[in-house]
C-alpha cells in the first residue's frame, strides 16, 4: 500500500499496487509526451533556423556573384563603348556566359532548397520512430526493473538478516580470541621484558667491564691494539692478495724513530711496485689529552723519508667526531707529499688502491729499472776497468820499485861480491905465501937458535932409531 497526499486539500489516502502504478504511468507518460512535444518543436526551431542559414548564405553568395558579375558587365560595357565591332560581340558572348552561370546557379540553388526540405523531413520521421522506439523499450525496462527492485529487496532482507546472524557470531567469536589474545600479550610482554632486561643488564655488565679494561690500558697497549687488528686483517688476506708482499713491524730505530709497519710489494721479477710506511694512532676514551692527527704527519714524513717509502699513511682513531676523518680517506698531500690518513675499515681499500695505482705505472718502473741496471752495469764495468788500472799502475809501480831495489841491491851485492872476490884473492894469496912458508919449515929452521928443542927432537929420533932395532 502506498500513501498519497492530494495537493488541493493535503488530504492522505492509500491506494494499492496497481493503483500506484497507473498514476505513475500517467505521470511518466504526460511527462515523455510533454518532453517528445518539446524536442519536436526544438527539432523544427532548428531545422527553419537552418534553411534560413542556408538561404541566407545562397543569397548572399548569390549577390555576391550578381555584384561581381555587375561589375564585370560594367566593365564589359566599357571597353565595348571604347572597342570596335569585335569588341562588341565578345563582351555579348561574355554576358551570355554570365547569364547562363547567374541560371545555374538558381537553379542549383532550388535543387538545394529541395534537398534540405527532404532530409529535414527524413530526419523528423527518423526522430519520430526513435522516439516512440525508445519510449516502448524504457517502458519495458521500468517494469523488469521494479520486478528486479522486489526480487533484490527480498533478497537483501534475507542476506541482512544471514549477515546479521554471522556477524553477531564472529562477533562473539572475536571478542573471545581478542580476550585470550590479550591475555597471550600480556604475558609476552612480561616474558619479554623480562628477557631483554636481563639482556640490558648482562650487557651494560659488559660494557663496564670492557671499559673498566680500556681504562686500565695504557697508550701503548691501546695502540698496539689497534696494530694487531690491522695485521690480522692484512694476514687475512696475504696469501691471495698479496703473495709476494713484505709486511712487518719496523724496528729499525737508528735514526730515533721508527714507524709501526712498513708494506712493501714487488713483482715476479723483483721490481718493486709500491712502498708503503704505515702508523698507527689510538688513544683510550678516558684520556685526558686528547691527540690531533696532524700531530704526527712530519714525523710520520720522516720515517718514510728514511725508510725509502713512497707513500705514508696514518691509520688513526684520533678525532672520532671530525666529519672530514669519518667521511673516508683523507688525503693530506698538501701538508706533506703522498701521505694520507684512514680510519681503520679503510686500511685494506687504501692499500689495494695505491697498490692497483702503481700498477699502472710498473712497466715504466721495470723499463726504468732495466736501464738503471744498464747504467749500473756499464757503470760497475767502469769502475771494474779502472780498478783493474789502478790495481795494475800500483803493483806495477810496486814492481818497478821493487825491481829497481833488486838491481840496487844486486849492483851492491856485485860490489859486495867484488870486495869478497878481491878479499878471498887477497886471502888466496896470503894462503899461497903462508903455504910457500910453510913448505920452506924444516926441523933445522924449527929448532935453530933454539936447543932445548933441537935435543928433543934429536931424542925422539934416536928412540925411533931404537924402537925400528
Amino acid at each position: 500500500m502506498h500513501e498519497i497526499i492530494c495537493p488541493h486539500c493535503h488530504k492522505a489516502f492509500k491506494i494499492d499496487e496497481a493503483g500506484y502504478a497507473d498514476i505513475l504511468k500517467q505521470v511518466r507518460d504526460n511527462e515523455f509526451e510533454q518532453q517528445l512535444h518539446e524536442r519536436l518543436e526544438l527539432a523544427e526551431q532548428e531545422k527553419r533556423n537552418a534553411v534560413e542559414l542556408a538561404t541566407t548564405k545562397v543569397t548572399s553568395e548569390l549577390q555576391k556573384q550578381a555584384s561581381a558579375k555587375e561589375v564585370e558587365i560594367q566593365q564589359l560595357k566599357a571597353k565595348l563603348e571604347a572597342g570596335e565591332v569585335a569588341q562588341k560581340l565578345a563582351v555579348s558572348e561574355a554576358l551570355s556566359t554570365v547569364e547562363k552561370q547567374r541560371d545555374a546557379l538558381a537553379n542549383e540553388l532550388a535543387q538545394a532548397k529541395q534537398d534540405k526540405e527532404a532530409a529535414t523531413r527524413l530526419a523528423e520521421a527518423k526522430l519520430l520512430a526513435e522516439l516512440q522506439k525508445t519510449a516502448a523499450t524504457k517502458d519495458a525496462e521500468i517494469q523488469g526493473l521494479k520486478a528486479q527492485l522486489d526480487a533484490i529487496a527480498v533478497a537483501q532482507k534475507l542476506a541482512v538478516t544471514e549477515a546479521v546472524n554471522a556477524v553477531e557470531k564472529e562477533r562473539d567469536e572475536l571478542k573471545n580470541s581478542l580476550e585470550r589474545s590479550e591475555l597471550e600479550k600480556q604475558l609476552a610482554e612480561k616474558a619479554l621484558k623480562d628477557k631483554y632486561e636481563t639482556q640490558i643488564k648482562d650487557r651494560d655488565d659488559a660494557i663496564e667491564r670492557l671499559r673498566d679494561m680500556k681504562a686500565r690500558l695504557s697508550t701503548k697497549m691501546v695502540g698496539e691494539t689497534l696494530e694487531q687488528h690491522c695485521e690480522t686483517e692484512f694476514n687475512r688476506i696475504r696469501a691471495t692478495a698479496f703473495p709476494r708482499a713484505y709486511f712487518e713491524k719496523d724496528n729499525d730505530a737508528r735514526t730515533g724513530s721508527k714507524g709501526d709497519y712498513i708494506f712493501r710489494d714487488k713483482d715476479e721479477a723483483g721490481t718493486e711496485i709500491v712502498s708503503i710506511m704505515f702508523e698507527m694512532k689510538n688513544e683510550s676514551d678516558r684520556t685526558a689529552t686528547k691527540g690531533r692527527n696532524e700531530d704526527f704527519l712530519k714525523e710520520l714524513d720522516k720515517d718514510r723519508t728514511e725508510k725509502g717509502c713512497e707513500y705514508a699513511v696514518l691509520v688513526s682513531l684520533l678525532e672520532p667526531d671530525s666529519e672530514l676523518y669519518n667521511s673516508g680517506i683523507v688525503d693530506v698531500s698538501h701538508r706533506y707529499p703522498k701521505m694520507y690518513v684512514v680510519r681503520p675499515q679503510f686500511f685494506i681499500p687504501i692499500i689495494t688502491l695505491l697498490r692497483n695505482a702503481a700498477m699502472n705505472s710498473l712497466q715504466y718502473k721495470s723499463e726504468l729499472a732495466l736501464v738503471k741496471a744498464q747504467n749500473i752495469d756499464i757503470t760497475n764495468f767502469e769502475n771494474e776497468l779502472d780498478s783493474f788500472k789502478a790495481a795494475f799502475a800500483k803493483n806495477y809501480d810496486l814492481a818497478s820499485r821493487r825491481f829497481e831495489s833488486a838491481v840496487i841491491e844486486i849492483d851492491k851485492s856485485i860490489d859486495h861480491l867484488q870486495k869478497t872476490k878481491e878479499a878471498l884473492l887477497g886471502a888466496d894469496r896470503n894462503l899461497r905465501l903462508a903455504n910457500d912458508k910453510a913448505q920452506d919449515v924444516t926441523i933445522k929452521k924449527l929448532t935453530r937458535g933454539n936447543p932445548t928443542m933441537a935435543q928433543k927432537f934429536s931424542e925422539l929420533k934416536d928412540q925411533g932409531s931404537s924402537d925400528a932395532e
